[in-house]
């Protein structure tokens, strides 16, 4: 299922992604320095903390509150039922207000993303940013495509206190309607659903929590998360933002600092696509070098696995070896390429000692020769012993 939903994000991303090149080229393509992506439970807050979040980060556009774009008779229908509106349709809507120069300093973006397709959109809209800031690093433009921030934030409540607050806002909104009829003074607020019925607040929360909530969590290792407890007053969770900014904002580097340090790749760069790398090359192994290949694997089969095994508790186990087809570098990567493929972490250190090879009979001197000594280190995970 998760690779069908990051096959569907690639496919919605690349139409969404080429609609906006064929609208406004490359170099129209700026997105806002700083977003903000805040997602929240029903009734955590998100509404009321969204001015308080732009002082602090000194944002002075408004926010771009996902639900306000979905204005068609379609959509209004979905989520007055709970539910939410197709991932292609959001994609399409958010990117495209993104690009409003208003936004240019940064932005809140409420309500998005929603879905693992959507959430796995804005990875791939984090590479494509960071990929024109690339394209235009070191010219005129350099400076309308600064390095991309995006936060994510998330205001928890559990599903007793969301429900609850639902239901207030529905009786507070009903009440004000109910005081504009009667007086024809004011405008009337619109009443949702959501608003009025416990069951159907629930499953909206439900949502939320099974679908949402779930999603993020694959962003935390990716981007600054902040995850906010929202119980409490509205100057508490106030509070535990502005601990989470302030602490997230100690750890941004600068703009010349990031350009000195960008060319050395980020570690999830590198290993995105370390296990198919491996695969790719281990099958050119079979094709290509097939009897290097094999006596390879026959080494590690006879000379180091009886020596690994025997270390099965530690899950270290240190390996020597003289062995001269060692001295062909390709057979040191296919040995490394074996291991990691099994689950192994080696490493290699090449000694080179000088001994004695024979006795030169006209002057009496000792004649040395260099040998190669291949020392192997293997890492894997030990066994536990239990102990009584």
């Amino acid at each position: 299922m998760q690779d069908l939903e990051i096959k569907d994000a690639q496919l919605i991303f690349n139409a969404v992604w080429h609609n906006l090149v064929q609208k406004y080229g490359h170099h129209g393509l700026r997105f806002p320095k700083e977003i903000i992506w805040l997602n929240g439970a029903p009734g955590s807050g998100k509404g009321t903390q969204t001015r308080f979040i732009m002082e602090f980060r000194d944002l002075t556009a408004g926010p771009i509150v996902v639900s306000d774009l979905l204005t068609s008779p379609e959509a209004e229908k979905i989520k007055d039922a709970g539910g939410m509106v197709g991932d292609s349709e959001v994609v399409t809507l958010v990117f495209e207000e993104l690009l409003k120069s208003k936004y240019e300093s940064g932005v809140v973006v409420d309500g998005f993303p929603r879905t693992k397709v959507q959430v796995e959109c804005l990875k791939l809209l984090y590479q494509a940013v960071s990929s024109l800031r690339l394209e235009f690093y070191q010219t005129s433009l350099q400076q309308k495509f600064p390095k991309p921030i995006f936060h994510i934030m998330v205001l928890f409540v559990d599903e007793r206190e969301s429900v609850a607050r639902q239901m207030f806002r529905g009786r507070q909104i009903r009440q004000h309607n109910e005081k504009v009829r009667a007086s024809g003074v004011g405008e009337l607020k619109r009443e949702r659903a959501t608003d009025l019925d416990d069951a159907t607040a629930r499953r909206r929360y439900r949502t939320f929590k099974e679908g949402t909530y779930e999603a993020l969590k694959d962003l935390r290792q990716i981007f600054h998360y902040h995850y906010i407890h929202a119980h409490g007053s509205i100057e508490e969770v106030e509070e535990r933002i502005l601990r989470e900014l302030r602490y997230q904002s100690s750890l941004e580097l600068g703009e010349k600092t990031f350009d000195v340090l960008r060319v050395i790749p980020v570690s999830g760069e590198i290993v995105l696509h370390a296990r198919q790398d491996l695969v790719n090359r281990l099958d050119r192994y079979a094709e290509e070098q097939p009897q290097l290949l094999a006596s390879v694997i026959q080494i590690i089969r006879v000379k180091f696995m009886p020596i690994i095994l025997r270390h099965a508790i530690s899950g270290k186990a240190q390996i020597n070896s003289e062995n001269a087809l060692f001295h062909d570098p390709l057979a040191l990567q296919i040995l490394l390429d074996v291991f990691s493929e099994r689950g192994y972490h080696t490493t290699i250190d090449v000694r080179k000692v000088e001994v004695p090879e024979r006795v030169d009979l006209k002057t009496g001197a000792i004649l040395l020769a260099v040998k190669r000594i291949y020392k192997f280190q293997v890492r894997y995970a030990g066994s536990e012993i239990r102990r009584g």
